[in-house]
């Protein structure tokens, strides 16, 4: 249906950017300075700091201190890049968030962990989720095998980092063998390297076993044995490898810096079976490009062996074996210490606090040293990079965590090319919509806003209202000059927990631009979509494409739809607007499917769609209260409205609530608990409580705003929490 936008008319020739053809762009590492405590080294200049590649000196041409998660960050380090048009920040319209938070990534190597270190692994993980995670951090729990699935993905909603971290379950890697004695993986590499007391032990095993045969059949029965084993478990070790490069490689479309802790048992180099070493060195590189760092932790704690009491080991009486395992734990941490080192992170290893490791990275990556050069030559910046070595001068004592490699050298022309938009007419603006819907991590280069409401009402049960504003203020208007227009498409879909649909749509809005050119201030339209869901987790994704300019942007947000059925005490979502002190222009409002838009909650509040709010604005919130018990005759005074079918007046709910604001995890604004007037309600099972918040008193930056309502009756409370922005 068309939607009447006022928008200026864009549709101008634009200017072509000029091409520097000169490579400008920095290289750039990222540096931790700590003391003997631990603690980061604040105040160091430029000066104090010796930088070498290669071993040769080389001049800092950027040098800033950057606080981790700050609204500075991504500026800073594209600073340091040497390039304002770097392709991984959003463009014009897409507002940088004033808070952004960690961005966490959490690969658990579950085909290298045995039962005991996956549950270890689960533990660690839901503690972060619990105690660590703050307000706007994001994280993503991935896995070697995949197990986690449609759960796999980058989130800031607990929920749904739990029910990841519920999927994680023991995976045996190499498949056993009926063979006996049985042979452990370092058992074979010894056997691959001539260890004479392995070799020796299971040569002697197999003779008794097959009292027939001679030593060289025993000995080259025992060879054949080992190189299966190794040429399995090689192939574990480069899944392993090749999908942390990967989510690596990913990670590049996220800016600012990321943090990824490997969690495994470990795993062995063997050279001779695989490129383990090369890629190594390839994860290390794009760790440098994307911005990770890597801190691995040994699964098994504090070990004197790599067997556990569910692995079954071979039997002997010689010793030969147990001289054969030294260096055994060692080698297997080889890989997980390279990894480590090599993109400034560090190893935790032989300890049982495997919580206090996370703890312990998460303080030393809050706050960095952030240093660029610039390649003196061609050659320098066609070569691959380089080796990195940083110091502090006279100071000696002091711990530097730095990138040992950096990314490819990149040029400000290449930058320039990827960060202007996509050429038209490449793909259909369906496949560039779909492929808009199905990207990894949200686009930005058109400004996409969702919000999620779940209500439950007499006239349809159970709903979600999908609401998506698109900024239009660049869309490229086309037609004569009384009857401009643009076309704008949208889609959405809503996903189950297990990745299926249970919800689609797709549209295409016509934008008309104002008689005469006219101009308002941020011009958007917007789009609700309503759809029947069962209780469950829902995935909710929205893509908008202009087709004009082939640009398009995404968003993507989770929902639990709560099960009435259960009676447990349960809220509606805050359905949430914004009272603004003067008349503004409204976004449009494009009418969805009809069978929703009747949906009398939603009237009541005109949705802020954004989440972005002035300091001079009010926020109005709507909630509606589930399964409240009932309470006696003689309990409440309250004056009830009795349908003519029923028997009597429901008892009054006896019903209190409590506001709270926070920040950073950190309360700003409590109200005090205060009761719930239901006098006059007429249906006791949907019971409203809506409010008006002052935010006069809040500073610019990222808020949480937690409703909780207790029956006092049920001795039960429910929360529901609302994020939102500041300006």
């Amino acid at each position: 249906m068309p939607a009447q936008a006022a928008a200026q008319d864009r549709n101008k020739p634009v200017q072509s950017e000029d091409v520097v053809r000169v490579n400008t762009a920095l290289v750039q590492t990222d540096v931790m300075v700590l003391d003997k405590g631990g603690g980061f080294v604040n105040g160091l200049s430029r000066d104090q700091f010796v930088l070498k590649i290669d071993g040769k000196p080389r001049e800092i041409s950027f040098f800033e201190q950057v606080r981790a998660g700050s609204r500075n960050e991504e500026a800073q380090l594209a600073a340091a890049r040497g390039s304002v048009n770097d392709p991984r920040r959003p463009t014009s319209g897409g507002a940088l968030p004033l808070d952004r938070g960690r961005t966490i990534f959490f690969f658990a190597d579950d085909l290298h962990l045995s039962a005991s270190s996956i549950n270890q692994t689960r533990s660690l993980l839901s503690r972060f989720i619990d105690r660590e995670m703050g307000q706007n951090d994001e994280a993503v729990i991935a896995s070697t095998s995949g197990q986690i699935g449609f759960l796999q993905q980058l989130t800031d909603n607990k929920t749904v980092l739990l029910a990841a971290v519920e999927r994680l379950k023991p995976r045996p890697s190499i498949s056993a063998s009926i063979e006996r004695p049985p042979m452990t993986e370092y058992q074979a590499l010894k056997i691959d390297q001539n260890d004479d007391d392995v070799f020796g032990f299971f040569v002697d095993a197999v003779l008794r076993d097959n009292p027939g045969i001679s030593r060289a059949t025993a000995e080259e029965m025992v060879h054949s044995r080992a190189s299966q084993l190794l040429r399995e478990a090689a192939s574990i070790t480069t899944n392993t490898l090749a999908t942390i490069e990967s989510l690596i490689r990913s990670s590049r479309e996220i800016p600012g810096r990321k943090i990824l802790f490997l969690v495994s048992d470990g795993f062995f180099l063997d050279n001779r079976n695989s490129d383990a070493l090369d890629r190594l060195r390839r994860i290390s590189s794009s760790a440098a490009a994307a911005g990770t760092v890597i801190y691995s932790i040994d699964a098994r704690g504090l070990t004197a062996g790599m067997n556990d009491v569910t692995t079954e080991s071979a039997f002997d009486t010689t010793g030969r074996l147990q001289r054969g395992a030294a260096g055994e734990v060692a080698a297997s941490q080889d890989g997980l210490n390279a990894l480590a080192v090599d993109t400034g992170g560090r190893a935790f290893f032989n300890s049982n606090a495997l919580s206090a490791a996370v703890t312990t990275a998460l303080k030393e990556t809050s706050t960095y040293y952030l240093l660029a050069w610039r390649p003196e030559n061609d050659d320098q910046r066609n070569q691959k990079p380089g080796r990195v070595d940083v110091s502090v001068i006279g100071r000696p004592e002091l711990v530097i965590r730095f990138r040992r490699r950096v990314g490819e050298f990149g040029s400000s022309e290449s930058a320039s090319r990827q960060s202007k938009p996509a050429q038209p007419n490449r793909k259909e603006s369906s496949e560039l919509l779909s492929d808009a819907l199905r990207a990894k991590y949200p686009l930005s280069a058109l400004p996409v806003s969702l919000t999620l409401n779940y209500v439950d009402v007499p006239q349809y049960g159970s709903s979600l209202t999908v609401s998506l504003k698109v900024v239009t203020d660049s869309l490229q208007y086309e037609g004569a000059a009384d009857s401009r227009f643009a076309n704008l498409d949208i889609a959405g879909a809503i996903f189950d927990i297990q990745g299926k649909p249970a919800s689609t749509f797709s549209k295409r809005l016509t934008i008309r631009a104002a008689a005469g050119g006219a101009t308002a201030a941020r011009q958007s339209v917007s789009y609700n979509h309503f759809a029947a869901l069962k209780s469950g987790l829902y995935q909710v994704r929205v893509a908008a494409l202009d087709e004009k300019q082939a640009r398009s942007g995404s968003a993507v947000q989770w929902i639990e739809i709560p099960d009435l059925g259960s009676k447990v005490l349960t809220l509606s979502s805050l359905i949430v607007g914004e009272k603004k002190a003067e008349t503004e222009v409204q976004p449009n409002d494009v009418a969805s499917n009809e069978a929703g838009a009747a949906l009398s909650p939603l009237r009541q509040v005109s949705l802020n769609i954004d989440h972005r709010f002035m300091r001079s604005s009010q926020l109005r919130f709507l909630t509606i209260i589930y399964n409240a018990a009932a309470g006696t005759s003689a309990s409440s005074k309250a004056t009830v409205t009795v349908d003519a079918n029923s028997k009597g007046a429901a008892p009054a709910p006896d019903l209190a609530v409590q506001v709270q604001v926070f920040r950073d995890n950190e309360p700003v604004i409590t109200t005090p608990v205060h009761k719930i007037e239901t006098e006059g309600a007429t249906d006791r099972t949907r019971i409203p409580y809506a409010a008006d918040l002052l935010l006069d008193n809040l500073q610019s930056g990222r808020y949480v705003l937690q409703v909780t309502v207790i029956d006092r009756l049920k001795k039960a409370s429910a929360s529901q929490k609302y994020d939102f922005q500041v300006e």
